[in-house]
């Protein structure tokens, strides 16, 4: 049960992605791209280091209180050591694929739904992921082919329901924060035995110091636009980045690769379902089947891993 397990995990992670689409449109509008991604990664950084802290003493206080007198815990001998390289790795990784989602995401003019629409462009990092595990020699059950085209059909019909004329250029930085956050998550599947909050906290202070300094550099940062983006940027830090990065990287241990891309896929759906909800977007049936049809892909990529786990 090890792959439903995190899929679970991982369908809360696509829900707060999705969510997360609504304020980085509304923080588009106040900030620039770095501004907004060093604001938002510092604030995730400082929430995980938090509770990175919190569970260190909550352990330490427990091995103190250990009823066998005289011999230390076990607990006590390991080092409080940090996964450096990986997430410096997975920081500079995940700094370029949220730098070209942002920036995209600020291109696309007024009348355009820019989060379905990026939502959906994002998502076909589901075909990449799928893609790219072949080609370094992982088999794939044929389910999974059905799946994925499944679900980039459900997608097509929520987020795309115009067609394909009139791309714009935000769809194009879009498509390039894909193809980052397809070597996002295979980066990941390959630090599966690292400390899971240690690694994502120490990816987002990385995307924080870039940030920072591609900030000062190339955009007017004033106190009004900060103020004005703040909720925006406390959601994304504390939910998008503080916890759901963390969720990814603990659902990815249980879920393999291709289906966990599929899952959280899923936050294109969510994306869509977060527009109509806050901004007041109407979904139209067409919309309405394509979120059918992704539900439906995510489920038929569970059926490989279940008869798996029941052998």
């Amino acid at each position: 049960m090890s792959n439903i397990k995190g899929s679970l995990i991982l369908l809360l992670t696509a829900l707060i992605w999705g969510t997360a689409f609504v304020a980085q449109t509304s923080g588009a509008e106040a900030v620039g791209t770095f501004t907004f991604n060093a604001f938002r990664s510092f604030v995730g950084a400082a929430f995980l280091a938090v509770v990175i802290i919190i569970n260190k003493s909550r352990n330490s206080r427990k091995n103190n209180e250990s009823p066998v007198s005289g011999i230390r815990a076990s607990g006590d001998s390991i080092p409080f050591t940090w996964p450096l390289g990986a997430g410096i790795i997975c920081g500079i990784v995940l700094f370029a694929a949220m730098t070209f989602q942002q920036y995209g995401i600020g291109l696309y003019p007024e009348g355009v739904a820019a989060s379905g629409r990026s939502g959906f462009i994002t998502a076909t990092y589901v075909v990449m992921v799928s893609v790219a595990s072949m080609l370094m020699g992982k088999k794939q059950h044929w389910l999974i082919g059905v799946s994925v085209a499944g679900c980039i059909a459900g997608m097509y019909l929520l987020c795309m329901s115009g067609g394909v004329a009139g791309i714009y250029l935000g769809d194009v930085f879009e498509f390039l924060g894909a193809v980052c956050f397809t070597v996002h998550i295979m980066v990941i599947d390959k630090f599966s035995n690292a400390d899971s909050m240690k690694m994502s906290c120490i990816q987002f202070l990385v995307i924080g110091i870039i940030s920072a300094f591609a900030m000062m550099f190339t955009e007017d940062v004033t106190f009004a636009g900060i103020r004005a983006a703040l909720i925006p940027i406390l959601y994304a830090g504390v939910m998008s980045s503080g916890i759901a990065y963390t969720l990814q990287m603990v659902g990815q241990k249980y879920a393999q690769p291709s289906v966990a891309s599929i899952v959280m896929s899923l936050e294109s759906v969510f994306a869509a379902l977060a527009g109509w909800v806050i901004l007041g977007e109407i979904l139209k049936p067409r919309e309405l089947a394509g979120c059918a049809l992704v539900f439906a892909a995510v489920i038929l990529a569970q059926i490989p891993g279940m008869r798996k786990d029941k052998t």
